[in-house]
């Protein structure tokens, strides 16, 4: 029987159902934990932020897991176990009768919020490695789709009852599980397949991996730094636009669909095309200078329209994190693709934890009666930093053909010799 083709264009689809499945519920959730709570809005947000801290603690500590199972099993059962998750959060967000099993729900999600992580491990078998970071792009841009499209369909089905837009995306994430069970090929053959070890698949071990090497320690502080950056953005952005302008929910919400459109256009249309020109280096460099500009700009915003200006920049600076990623999987031997994306995601749920506790504190600062300087910006200059300090890391490396041999994805780890020189 001859082998299937990598299904690309599934893992693609099914990243779109999964953001549009998110972005189905966002709407959503704060009203249905106000409905089951019954302790009024402080007690609501308490438990709101209690199930995304959930969330994040256990997509760091469940990642690193489920990367090293796709490089021992492949990357087909991992990814499926994961929209599979998906679907069962979403059934019991859909059905729970008290905010117990909204928070397991949750828990289930982040266990298994492996999608994007072994998605870029099925893109990185099958793609040379100087075609991976535009096709890293596009995983970017499905996200920027669902999350564009979800909300909006939310909101609508909300409308109906607050449980409906649960069971829509439960059924969503059902028929992805089910579509991929049929047309999805494995990606990575039996013998580029290595043992499973559990010093490795936990959330030291797989940052010990990470930091094994120079240039792939910059790299992971570089790609920590943007995900850093980003929770202030969802953390402040609203509050910070309320204080300063007035905006109300509508001004933020096409301000943020701006934001989600510039995205998607970038990394669905232009990175895939601009970073082979550039190179992942240069676009990384490229990017994270644009986006610290414009972090830059939303902070010190005089008037409404320079945080759309901002938004703007930041569309062009959406760049960095395809490249940054490109750059890490050339950086390490296929058999390790699924461990250093897991190790990835892991660092992107440990921002999603720290970034806001920063971000509200900073805002809270500077917000407040003991204020020196009223800024409601503030929390996006810590991001504009965070930002300047990727930058420094990515300057520090050396070029791509002495990270891996073209065409290979073969590491520069430890002990391994290089093509390249200095």
């Amino acid at each position: 029987m001859p082998q299937r083709q990598p299904a690309i264009g599934f893992v693609l689809i099914s990243l779109v159902i999964d953001a549009l499945s998110f972005g189905l519920v966002v709407p959503i959730v704060p009203s249905l934990v106000l409905e089951l709570s019954g302790q009024g809005a402080s007690g609501a947000a308490l438990w709101v932020g209690l199930m995304l801290a959930g969330f994040a603690i256990m997509q760091f500590a469940c990642a690193p897991i489920l990367g090293g199972l796709s490089d021992r099993f492949g990357r087909r059962p991992v990814l499926l176990l994961s929209l599979a998750g998906v679907g069962i959060n979403y059934l019991l967000l859909a059905w729970a009768p008290s905010l117990a099993w909204l928070f397991l729900g949750r828990l289930i999600a982040g266990a298994t919020a492996a999608s994007a992580a072994t998605a870029s491990a099925y893109i990185a078998d099958v793609t040379p490695p100087q075609q991976r970071a535009g096709r890293f792009g596009l995983i970017g841009a499905m996200f920027g789709i669902g999350f564009i499209l979800g909300p909006a369909l939310g909101g609508v089905l909300g409308a109906y009852g607050l449980r409906l837009p649960f069971i829509v995306s439960a059924v969503l994430a059902g028929c992805n599980v089910l579509y991929g069970l049929f047309v999805l090929p494995e990606s990575l053959p039996p013998e580029r397949r290595r043992a499973f070890d559990w010093r490795r698949a936990n959330p030291l071990g797989s940052l010990r991996v990470v930091m094994g090497s120079r240039d792939l320690a910059r790299l992971t502080i570089a790609w920590g730094c943007t995900w850093f950056a980003m929770g202030a953005l969802q953390t402040t952005f609203v509050l910070a636009n309320q204080v300063r302008f007035g905006w109300d929910t509508q001004d933020n919400g096409l301000a943020l669909a701006l934001a989600g459109v510039g995205s998607a256009v970038m990394q669905g249309l232009v990175v895939r095309r601009l970073i082979p020109v550039l190179g992942e280096r240069r676009a990384a460099l490229i990017g994270t200078s644009l986006t610290t500009c414009a972090y830059l700009l939303i902070a010190l915003a005089p008037v409404g329209w320079v945080v759309l200006l901002g938004i703007v920049v930041q569309a062009g600076g959406s760049i960095t994190n395809p490249a940054v990623q490109g750059l890490v999987s050339a950086s390490v031997p296929a058999d390790r693709q699924g461990e250093t994306q897991g190790a990835l995601s892991s660092i992107q749920g440990l921002m999603a934890i720290v970034s806001p506790l920063v971000a509200s504190t900073v805002f809270a600062h500077f917000t407040g009666s003991s204020a020196l300087i009223m800024l409601p910006g503030a929390p996006f200059v810590v991001s504009a930093l965070a930002y300047c300090l990727a930058f420094w890391t990515v300057t520090g490396i050396r070029p791509p053909a002495a990270l891996a041999r073209p065409g290979s994805g073969t590491a520069l780890l430890p002990g391994a010799k290089g093509a390249g020189g200095d």
